[in-house]
């Protein structure tokens, strides 16, 4: 079973690699819809091509916007590089774009991406016979039902996501930010107006409702009220149904780390780690928590608790397992806040290790008498450091480390490449 994780930038790819993804899906400038990422020109392509080839890694590109007649040349001409760079497969939506794709480069393995909401073993059947190679399931379908498509659909490959942010909309397929900011989450610019705050407001008598005094609303009565956005007091937004609270539409994150045996005898293919916009960290110790679980699974042995308690020292909402078990809205949405749990503070990673002294590229700031974690992507090298000694690059003796900027810090022992540095907050 493929372990695939997201990659924002180059860097953030080879640390996936590192720490055990088979393959990595990361967008180019253009056509996918993370648009606001750190993505890549093409030259940048080219060289994450050749690093994912010489380690055998795979590496997808997303090309899943929802195209207007505006995309169609620009789509064409992309396809053509995307098949001289010799990526490993294409992630489409749009059913032209497939199309286009399959004439421009017949090679190009194509893989149906989540945003076309496949959600039963009639659809994967009718991609699979356009020639679609693997299909990424809806996150609306319970596991009977990906159970059922697997025993109905038994060649084509099943993708499945297991971790990272969810979508109030059915399959992401969301209209929200384009009404509110002009701005297209099927383009690739979704500006998450479902994670604001909103408060209720009664129309009728200016008064703004908190959560302890919140009224029952009716239909007949939803007309009486409307939303107010806390950094929008001027706006107001029509209320059409009930409602629950704040942060009404905010979803929980996904997390199948408990299920991924199942997962695993259920014939899936390739498990999804979302978060092309998350941090090298993040990219790092989730896709180690997931590869470090699976490896156990491959043997025989149980997982190893420790590798959920890694996942929760990322920076992450309430975890939920989404649709696995049917949809309970109390275990998915969380109506409270949708602010991160952020336990732990990203600090570095090393660029190189010599003669006892670690260069670490600096993201926070950090102080002599820190303890910090180093994770690498051999858990038996991870170690805690207590008392620091900290170095500026010409090698004078500091007590703080500033931000965005590059320190040596004594680290004794063996040291793998690729680690990541972290503090308890």
């Amino acid at each position: 079973m493929e372990i695939l994780s997201p990659a924002g930038n180059l860097d953030k790819i080879k640390y996936a690699i590192a720490f055990g993804a088979d393959a990595v899906y990361a967008g180019s400038q253009d056509f996918s819809l993370r648009a606001k990422a750190d993505t890549f020109s093409h030259d940048d392509l080219l060289q994450a091509v050749e690093y994912c080839h010489i380690y055998d890694k795979k590496l997808f590109v997303p090309l899943n916007i929802y195209a207007h007649n505006r995309h169609i040349e620009g789509i064409k001409l992309y396809i053509k590089r995307l098949a001289d760079a010799d990526v490993d497969a294409v992630i489409v939506s749009d059913l032209g774009v497939f199309d286009m794709v399959k004439n421009i480069a017949p090679e190009m393995p194509i893989h149906v991406s989540t945003q076309a909401n496949v959600t039963s073993y009639e659809s994967v059947k009718a991609y699979e016979r356009l020639g679609a190679k693997r299909i990424i399931l809806a996150r609306e379908l319970t596991f009977a039902e990906i159970l059922e498509i697997r025993e109905r659909c038994p060649e084509i490959e099943l993708e499945m996501f297991v971790h990272g942010a969810m979508c109030i909309a059915y399959s992401g397929r969301c209209l929200l930010s384009a009404y509110l900011n002009n701005r297209s989450a099927n383009l690739g610019e979704c500006t998450q107006p479902c994670r604001w705050k909103y408060t209720l407001q009664d129309n009728n008598k200016g008064k703004v409702f908190d959560k302890y005094d919140y009224p029952i609303i009716s239909p007949d009565t939803a007309y009486n009220y409307a939303l107010i956005e806390d950094s929008r007091p001027d706006e107001t937004f029509p209320i059409e149904e009930d409602a629950h609270g704040f942060y009404f539409m905010n979803s929980k994150d996904l997390c199948l780390w408990n299920r991924l045996e199942q997962i695993h005898k259920a014939g899936i293919d390739s498990v999804k780690i979302e978060g092309r916009m998350k941090s090298l960290y993040y990219v790092a110790a989730v896709t180690r928590a997931y590869k470090q679980t699976y490896l156990a699974i491959e043997k025989g042995l149980k997982p190893d608790i420790y590798w959920k308690e890694e996942l929760d020292k990322i920076s992450h909402r309430i975890y939920t397992e989404g649709f696995f078990n049917g949809f309970n809205e109390s275990d998915s949405q969380n109506y409270e806040t949708s602010s991160y749990i952020r336990d732990w503070q990203f600090v570095g990673n090393i660029i190189n290790y010599k003669n006892g002294f670690a260069l670490v590229k600096s993201y926070h700031k950090i102080t002599a008498d820190s303890e910090i974690e180093i994770i690498f992507p051999d858990p038996r090298y991870d170690r805690k450091i207590k008392g620091l000694e900290l170095y500026d690059e010409d090698m004078e003796r500091i007590e703080f480390t500033k931000p965005n900027s590059c320190f040596y810090l004594r680290v004794d022992g063996d040291v793998q490449e690729f680690g990541v540095l972290r503090y308890k907050v």
